[in-house]
């Protein structure tokens, strides 16, 4: 398995298992599948409900000696309801509690946007903190703070334009090692992998199938083009899909709760691209973001697309 190597210290493999709706009652049955087929880490979040779960998966895979705790690379996320400095570290200690674990390897700020205490998915602009009443870097010097207890190995942060985070980047004490976004063939954002690349910066692509949600088509995995490049290589679409994000030098974090699926997943790892196959899955590039963050913008309230992406592609799928 491929593996990203952190500026300081640690690797994190280049597939892991996606959790994002991965329904609770399927969650312990699927991540202890996937850590016997091999899979080695699991990304999390607090918002998606499901690290109870994820925590009886570790635990019992501990108990049979399956795995051993530092074998695993486990990424969890801060909610936008506990930005404010003071609700940082408590957060962490719930997922923490939830997964059954000391520390995390990597914790993400899940998305520049700031909500009330106990607000999972803001209604009114009532609910929702400007970043000037509740800045990043008040939020990423709480984040620093975490990496300074030995809670978290790495700190970093997810849905972040290339602006935000070279911002964030300037004036923080621990500069974040690691950014989470969507990427896929259409969606590359290769201006911002080339600038994390120099930095030092590790990129997981999220959605790395193009899948926007259960009533929307897989509009990447179904591509035609993808579709007839897959097949000359003898390769399902979803590995093709798969080993180009490993092969662009960034992680991937395909979700299935079907063995089947997820050891194909898996072995996409081991699948290596010849560089015309690279060049005719760039060329098509359209800048389509399928999660565009527009559920943030409500009316009166302080954040708009251009603010979220300051001026990056966001062409909703």
């Amino acid at each position: 398995m491929p593996a990203l190597p952190f500026r300081h210290g640690g690797a994190m493999p280049a597939l892991g298992l996606g959790t994002w709706r991965l329904a609770p009652e399927q969650t312990a049955a699927t991540v202890c599948t996937a850590l016997e087929l091999g899979y080695r880490h699991i990304d999390a979040a607090a918002i998606y409900g499901n690290e109870a779960q994820i925590g009886e998966a570790l635990r019992q895979a501990f108990r049979d000696g399956l795995v051993r705790r530092e074998e695993l690379w486990i990424t969890g996320k801060l909610w936008n309801d506990c930005h404010e400095p003071q609700e940082v570290r408590p957060a962490l200690e719930r997922s923490l509690a939830d997964l059954g674990l000391e520390r995390l390897d990597l914790y993400l700020i899940h998305w520049p946007v700031a909500q009330r205490r106990g607000v999972a998915m803001a209604s009114s602009p009532e609910e929702q903190y400007s970043l000037e009443q509740v800045p990043l870097a008040a939020t990423w010097a709480a984040m620093e703070e975490l990496v300074d207890r030995g809670l978290t190995g790495h700190i970093g942060v997810s849905n972040f334009s290339g602006a935000k985070l070279k911002a964030l980047s300037a004036g923080a004490r621990i500069r974040p090692e690691a950014l989470q976004i969507e990427r896929h063939p259409l969606l590359q954002q290769n201006d911002l992998l080339a600038w994390c690349r120099q930095q030092g910066v590790v990129v997981t692509g999220y959605g790395p199938l193009g899948s926007s949600g259960a009533n929307r088509p897989p509009l990447v995995l179904e591509h035609p083009q993808v579709v007839a490049l897959a097949a000359e290589r003898g390769l399902t679409a979803a590995q093709l899909l798969l080993a180009w994000g490993i092969g662009c030098g960034t992680a991937v974090i395909p979700k299935s709760v079907q063995p089947a699926r997820l050891a194909e997943n898996l072995a996409a790892a081991d699948a290596v691209l010849d560089g015309e196959l690279l060049t005719r899955l760039t060329a098509l590039d359209q800048g389509r973001r399928l999660i565009d963050g527009r559920f943030w913008c409500l009316e009166g309230g302080p954040y708009t697309l251009e603010s979220l992406w300051n001026g990056e592609p966001v062409a909703g799928g």
